[in-house]
């Protein structure tokens, strides 16, 4: 017995394939769409690629560009079925692919579903290239004059502009690196020369951090320099000045940036599945109720269409025994070749 079987006649199957055809082009354009993001995610991660430690990350992006492809074109080939459904003639030039079609619309869903899954996960490798990126970036940051590295300092800088944040964790990561060339400073300064030499490595290191890192919130000029000194500054307690600089670090204000569109565009994803299972559960009804009219010669005769030709019991039994088929054949012909004489 046919699983879900519905009685159609010509009203309801031209209903059918003008929902279907329409249902087709909401995909192709759901299509486009994802290729869109696709293409906007690769180039915001291009952006700031000198800041991660590796580039895995644009694996996705580009699947969701590929999936975004195979979406418009599987979708127009089905609104094209649809379009020529009611067509005995146009139709049946179709009809031999119409299986392979579904079962590869049935894979195509399932490669959506790992895509989705995937822009979620990747906010997990996205911590770690931006942790160990920027970092990198930062020692990197007083480097204008070195070749690869001459804009590591604006990109650092228009960063911590832009997403209004502080170093890698904290506004405190610049104290811990040497920031400043050593062509901007004064050698012949004693208090400078104090610093160089009193660090193990010869760095200048000093509680400031650039320029990007003010908030021009603040209701006073701001202070980037001798953060940790209250007594550097009047009327200044650097306990309670949190307007004057950001706090908030680059790498979780990235990772919430790029969180917030991956898990945009993997609920999208998700929703764009069940629209897909919906037009492929679609197009199996109406090519059924095409090829079980009563009287293919006459448009108005009453068909039947359903999901599958027999129960899901009897249909999953019969791939099992077609599955099994090769190996029972090899059985045979290795138990032919034991009995056979020597």
């Amino acid at each position: 017995m046919a699983l879900l079987a519905k009685k159609f006649d010509l009203a309801k199957r031209v209903k059918l394939a003008q929902g279907l055809w329409l249902l087709y082009w909401l995909s192709v354009m759901a299509g486009i769409l994802i290729f869109s993001t696709g293409i906007f995610f690769k180039i915001e991660l291009r952006k700031r690629s000198e800041m991660m430690d590796n580039n895995e990350s644009h694996f996705v992006p580009n699947l969701l560009i590929l999936v975004g492809l195979v979406a418009c074109g599987l979708n127009t080939f089905g609104g094209k079925v649809c379009h020529d459904s009611l067509d005995t003639m146009k139709f049946n030039k179709w009809k031999p692919m119409l299986k392979s079609y579904m079962i590869g619309c049935g894979f195509f869903c399932i490669v959506l579903f790992v895509t989705a899954l995937l822009c979620l996960l990747m906010q997990i490798s996205l911590h770690f290239a931006l942790a160990e990126g920027l970092k990198n970036g930062m020692k990197y940051y007083k480097d204008t004059d070195t070749p690869g590295r001459c804009f590591m300092k604006r990109t650092l800088d228009m960063t911590q502009i832009e997403f209004r944040c502080c170093g890698n964790n904290n506004y405190k990561d610049w104290f811990e690196i040497q920031w400043i060339s050593n062509r901007y400073l004064d050698f012949s300064n004693d208090e400078i020369k104090d610093r160089v030499q009193s660090n193990v490595e010869g760095k200048f290191l000093m509680d400031s951090v650039p320029f990007s890192c003010c908030n021009p919130g603040s209701p006073r000029p701001c202070i980037q320099h001798h953060l940790n000194n209250n007594s550097a500054h009047y009327d200044y307690d650097h306990h309670t000045e949190d307007l004057n600089i950001w706090t908030k670090g680059c790498r979780d204000a990235l990772l919430s940036y790029y969180g917030g569109m991956m898990n945009s565009i993997g609920a999208f994803v998700l929703m764009f599945i069940l629209m897909e299972a919906l037009v492929t559960i679609g197009i199996k009804y109406l090519s059924t109720a095409l090829e079980t009219m009563a009287d293919p010669d006459n448009p108005e005769s009453e068909s039947e269409g359903y999901l599958l030709e027999k129960s899901i019991k009897e249909t999953f039994s019969d791939i099992m025994t077609k599955i099994k088929a090769p190996f029972k054949g090899n059985q045979v012909e290795e138990g032919d070749a034991e009995a056979a004489p020597t």
